[in-house]
């Protein structure tokens, strides 16, 4: 869906604008990740006071949507798409969750510093806003201590392992090589006197960033973690409430749990039958592996390298899909693929501004032990993150600002449907031919069986279901979790390491992709089966922007 001609703006489109000015100015930091201009010099206020603005703001919108009456389908779904999400950012405010959150990828934690990865940095006045923000993130932390303290008073603490996480991350940015060093030494200013004052404002701020790590560092040691409990398992309450953030829709989970099992099941034994492809008749996957990573042309050494080849490959994938498979407005063809300036491991994507001057970016942020890279296992990721994946996704979202208003195109944002998408992306490329070679098959299926693997153990461990046998039998936790891991993803133990805590602390988001994906092909065999074609599912279904995943069953076919 690529629409020219302008939607005339409802009521419930009004309702959804205004919103979004508030929620913007309420939260700045989510303002600078949208693109919203005005922004970028403001620091988001995560004391309890700050928590409770946004949610009064989220009460007063749902109680104007009460009034308002759809005028056409984009209404129906806007409505939908507002009331669930809205009504679920209460919901989880009530239960006290924004108290006590803390993990090791996606908490303020990370936030505070990873902002700063997508502020625009090309001009003075962009320089003097990064100045203004590092100065303003003391503040920032002193609220979020105060939202911890508030949260523990209150019995709400994560566990120690992922306020161990905070304490080990707090201290690498307050010390000597702190991001923020770097990250300011590196402004391109000259020497006039508007720069030297700006670039003085900007070693301040590094400084007083420093400093307020250094602080949050010794709260987390010294108050926090002598509350902290040493159970993982976020319990079944909590599980389902994050499970409906994360997916949009309700999951049974035992039923999902189990198909899980299955799935993974399914997934090893196409990956024995690749294997076999690639290293003969009865070879396992370990053998196939060894084949595929002592084959020097499907190496790549350092970053460098990885850079052009994840650029490479991305840009090949937009010419062949582009009015073949997919309708790519021109906006959205263009990708930067970048290697990011944080070390911890994780790949991702930050989407465009919404006028596109900030193009979608796919980051690749590499532990300084790993050295080399291996294509086989990678292209697929490309294809998640990039086009027909996040990118395209986001970027088609961002584009329909004929049909969409701004929060349907930039704050209605659902995991389960954003990476379920990127995964249903990863298969829909291996049955469009793009994955034909065995080895780039065996990575795809590489994918596919981790995500699976973690549906099984996120429930499992977090819900404290039975353990199979096989993984120790009893119930499952975070000991038999890592062994399952450590059989099941083939990758550096410092990467399954970190994925390991981060699904133990982020509960339901990790199996928000394997599900997401289940539900996506759901969806898509329902639109078969009454007559659509696929491009034209895919250019409805994207058309709609990023929604909860009930919201798009419902509307999408």
């Amino acid at each position: 869906m690529t629409t020219t001609t302008p939607r005339a703006t409802t009521g419930i489109d009004q309702v959804a604008e205004d919103h979004i000015s508030i929620y913007a100015t309420l939260d700045p930091l989510a303002a600078t990740e949208m693109g919203i201009a005005g922004h970028d010099h403001e620091m988001t206020d995560l004391s309890p006071a700050g928590h409770e603005a946004r949610a009064d703001a989220a009460r007063a919108t749902l109680s104007q949507l009460d009034q308002q009456t759809p005028q056409d389908e984009t209404d129906h779904i806007t409505l939908a798409a507002m009331r669930e999400r809205l009504g679920l950012e209460l919901e989880l405010h009530e239960a006290g969750e924004q108290l006590r959150y803390l993990n090791n990828i996606a908490s303020p934690v990370q936030a505070l510093r990873d902002v700063f990865d997508i502020m625009p940095t090309a001009t003075l006045q962009d320089w003097e806003n990064v100045a203004a923000r590092l100065n303003a993130l003391p503040g920032a932390v002193d609220g979020y201590i105060e939202s911890l303290r508030l949260g523990a008073s209150r019995g709400g603490v994560a566990a120690i392992r992922q306020v161990e996480q905070g304490i080990e991350q707090s201290a690498e940015l307050a010390g000597a090589d702190s991001f923020f060093v770097s990250f300011v030494a590196g402004a391109e200013l000259d020497d006039s006197a508007a720069c030297s004052l700006v670039r003085a404002e900007l070693e301040r701020g590094a400084t007083a960033a420093r400093q307020a790590y250094s602080t949050l560092h010794d709260f987390l040691r010294d108050e926090l973690a002598p509350q902290a409990p040493s159970q993982d398992a976020a319990g079944r309450e909590r599980y389902a409430l994050w499970s409906r953030e994360f997916l949009g829709a309700t999951v049974d989970l035992e039923e999902t749990y189990q198909w899980g099992l299955e799935e993974l099941a399914r997934v090893v034994a196409e990956q024995e039958a690749v294997a076999a492809e690639i290293a003969g008749p009865g070879a396992s996957v370990q053998d196939a592996v060894a084949v595929l990573d002592a084959d020097p042309s499907l190496t790549l050494h350092g970053t460098d390298e990885l850079r052009a080849w994840m650029q490479e490959t991305s840009d090949a994938a937009i010419e062949a899909l582009a009015g073949v498979h997919f309708d790519i407005p021109d906006p959205v063809r263009t990708l930067e693929c970048r290697i990011a300036p944080t070390q911890n491991g994780g790949i991702y994507y930050t989407g465009p501004s919404d006028d596109f001057t900030r193009p979608g970016r796919m980051w690749w942020s590499v532990p300084p032990s790993v050295t080399t890279f291996n294509t086989w296992r990678e292209k697929t990721t490309v294809y998640h993150e990039g086009v027909p994946g996040h990118h395209l996704q986001i970027g088609q979202a961002v584009f329909e600002r004929a049909t969409l208003n701004t929060w349907r195109r930039l704050a209605c944002w659902t995991s389960g449907y954003g990476e379920g998408w990127a995964l249903y992306a990863e298969r829909l490329m291996a049955d469009l031919g793009f994955l034909d070679n065995p080895g780039d098959r065996l990575g795809m299926l590489d994918g596919q069986r981790m995500r699976a693997a973690r549906v099984v153990f996120d429930i499992g461990v977090h819900l404290g279901l039975a353990a199979p046998e096989r993984w120790g039998g009893g119930t499952w936790d975070a000991d038999k979790g890592w062994e399952f891991l450590y059989a099941n993803v083939n990758m550096p133990e410092a990467f399954i390491r970190f994925e390991w805590n981060r699904y133990l602390g982020w509960p339901g988001q990790a199996p928000s992709y394997k599900i997401g994906q289940r539900l996506w092909e759901q969806t898509r065999d329902k639109a078969a089966a009454q007559g659509m074609g696929l491009r034209d599912f895919h250019a409805r279904a994207l058309g709609m922007g990023s929604l909860p995943l009930d919201v798009l069953t419902k509307f999408a076919v």
